[in-house]
């Protein structure tokens, strides 16, 4: 069903979606920056070197994060013609993309913890088993929202918007998804927090060991920085639960705290989720490049 109406009383709702499309399109161009700034740096590190697993996880999750912003910002231009069907059937595809991504980040994460725990098979099965403890009820939930979202077209002095409607338990569902997803990134940091701390004191008693405690730097700042920004999104999902948010969902100040969610949203998935592979293939380059010039010296 299209409504169509040029009333005065739809202004706001206008400005709302505009004021919207203008930090969706932000989001986007920070994604298509980020990757032409790296694309040099992602040909010498993924493209050119042994093909692997996280070779391949790298290049999904990069590119299947990049065209979730490039459809999240067609279905939020206010000047694209979109029937209510199409742009639910689109909505559907973002979110199973950003599902697809967080399951290859978490599979990554689940690497780089083994790698730390210098491969032991008791943190490997934890990890594992509790990833699809928590997965699986996620996927399932995700289905049954998806089952209930609504699409309707309106079109409002030249202004498409489509409404998505999120009837029954679907918004508590989907909040439920969120604070799954929190459990699981919370116990990853901690579970690095730990390990690293338990090398870096290690390290303190030895003469040696600076490569080690390098590595361990390196891989707490990316992850660091990926749950802060997962955090930061998590937060107003979960906040989602409460009546005080949704009576004031319209209000400006709620908006803008929606739409930077949206940009750190799209970092998160598209920026620093592709670092958490680059940083240590970076790091490694470096310590190779350091031992050919260390071994060239007379």
């Amino acid at each position: 069903m299209t409504i169509i109406s040029n009333d005065p009383s739809w202004w706001p709702t206008i400005y709302s979606t505009i004021f919207y499309s203008y930090f969706v399109v932000i989001a986007c161009a920070v994604v298509i920056y980020d990757w032409g700034l790296m694309f040099g740096q992602e040909v010498e590190l993924i493209w050119r070197q042994r093909w692997s697993i996280m070779t391949v996880l790298y290049l999904v999750a990069r590119y299947v994060a990049i065209a979730f912003s490039i459809i999240n910002m067609l279905i939020s231009l206010p000047t694209v013609a979109k029937t209510g069907e199409v742009s639910r059937m689109m909505i559907d595809v973002i979110d199973w993309m950003n599902e697809a991504v967080e399951v290859i980040l978490s599979v990554i994460a689940i690497a780089r913890l083994y790698a730390m725990y210098q491969g032991s098979r008791k943190v490997l099965i934890f990890l594992v088993v509790t990833f699809l403890a928590i997965r699986i009820p996620i996927e399932v939930m995700g289905a049954m929202v998806t089952k209930q979202v609504t699409g309707e077209e309106y079109i409002l002095s030249g202004i498409y918007r489509c409404r998505i409607g999120y009837p029954g338990n679907s918004i508590f569902l989907g909040s439920m998804t969120w604070i799954l997803a929190t459990v699981w990134e919370v116990l990853t940091l901690c579970l690095a927090i730990w390990i690293a701390v338990k090398h870096l004191r290690e390290i303190r008693t030895r003469s040696t060991g600076g490569i080690i405690g390098d590595c361990f730097t390196v891989l707490m700042q990316t992850h660091m920085s990926y749950f802060a920004s997962f955090l930061a999104v998590s937060s107003v999902q979960i906040s989602l639960l409460f009546p005080q948010f949704l009576s004031h969902v319209s209000s400006q100040d709620i908006q803008i705290y929606i739409c930077l969610v949206q940009i750190f949203h799209t970092v998160q998935l598209s920026v620093l989720g592709p670092r958490l592979i680059l940083s240590v293939r970076e790091y490694h380059a470096k310590l190779v490049a350091c031992s050919d010039t260390a071994t060239d010296m007379p």
